[in-house]
């Protein structure tokens, strides 16, 4: 029996199906496979897929919201035993998402936030996961100082990243923001942030002691302007949030300014979607595997004094 850590929230949705003769067909879309984050979710619930027998399309949206919409459409219209959103955009897929559930083909999503059409979210608690890097980085401070802040308001995860961190700095007026750039485009992200940070970093220069990224992808950009403009570790404190093998190589790196993050376990995540599909498919109510519409699993911080060694994982 596989154990889960969850939390109830809204009235649960029922949608069970019997499980379908012959291997399951599985439509796996993953809305920007550029991003590590997403790839590593899409990758795993593949594998973990494939490794039941199941037939899986793995299709990529590239960060077009039209894509996405029309990607998820042509697996309903193909007839797909179940499909799974990786970090998907339910809201703009609203119409399509309410055929795949007429159709009584249950989807499930990874950090992706819910939908009346959807089972349940695969997620971590972003609002603990926004305190618990937001508080880390003020105590580097002394909660005395300035910062920079790179955003993104896109996705529900990283916008509720911001506003927590929002809620802390208001409660600790010790440190000012700045500047903040919040990240437009999703398509070209890496030349956003890049263009939106530098001007940042030389408009503030000497003036700020730590950055606030929303996620670990834009920090690895900001971190690589650092270092091109000369910063040493420990002059700025860089924070971001989402774990992996480059962020604990940059923490690992004498060189790289790059000082924690919240490590969230994508692998297991895309894995335990799988998982639950399959129970679903087998006439599991969805009750029994979540009570409400997210299904959570833990996250962790991880700086200098637990960064995992090359290849390994801190959970």
């Amino acid at each position: 029996m596989r154990t889960f850590v969850t939390l109830a929230a809204a009235a649960a949705i029922s949608l069970a199906a019997p499980a379908p003769a012959g291997a399951v067909k599985l439509g796996i879309v993953a809305f920007q496979m550029s991003a590590e984050t997403h790839a590593r979710t899409a990758n795993a619930a593949e594998a973990a897929a494939e490794d039941k027998g199941w037939e899986v399309t793995l299709l990529n949206s590239a960060g077009s919201v039209p894509d996405h919409a029309a990607q998820i459409e042509n697996l309903v219209q193909k007839g797909v035993d179940a499909i799974l959103l990786a970090m998907g955009k339910p809201l703009q897929a609203e119409a399509q998402l309410k055929a795949a559930a007429a159709k009584k083909i249950p989807v499930v999503t990874v950090m992706s936030g819910t939908s009346p059409h959807t089972l349940f979210d695969v997620t971590v608690n972003e609002f603990e996961v926004g305190a618990k890097i937001g508080v880390y980085l003020l105590g580097l401070l002394n909660y005395q100082g300035n910062i920079l802040m790179s955003r993104y308001e896109g996705h529900g995860g990283t916008k509720i990243r911001g506003r927590v961190m929002d809620v802390i700095l208001e409660e600790n007026t010790g440190v000012k923001v700045l500047g903040t750039h919040a990240m437009a485009r999703t398509q070209s992200w890496r030349e956003d942030v890049k263009a939106g940070m530098e001007a940042l970093i030389l408009r503030h220069a000497g003036q700020f002691q730590a950055i606030w990224a929303s996620f670990d992808g834009q920090a690895f950009v900001i971190d690589d302007i650092l270092q091109a403009q000369g910063y040493k570790k420990g002059q700025v404190f860089l924070t971001g949030v989402d774990g992996g093998q480059e962020a604990f190589r940059r923490i690992r790196d004498p060189n790289s300014l790059f000082t924690a993050t919240v490590a969230i376990p994508f692998e297991l995540m895309g894995e335990a979607a799988v998982d639950s599909l399959d129970d679903i498919l087998s006439g599991t109510p969805k009750s029994e595997i979540t009570p409400g519409p997210y299904l959570f699993m833990d996250a962790v911080l991880v700086d200098a004094n637990n960064v995992p060694a090359e290849g390994e994982w801190p959970w």
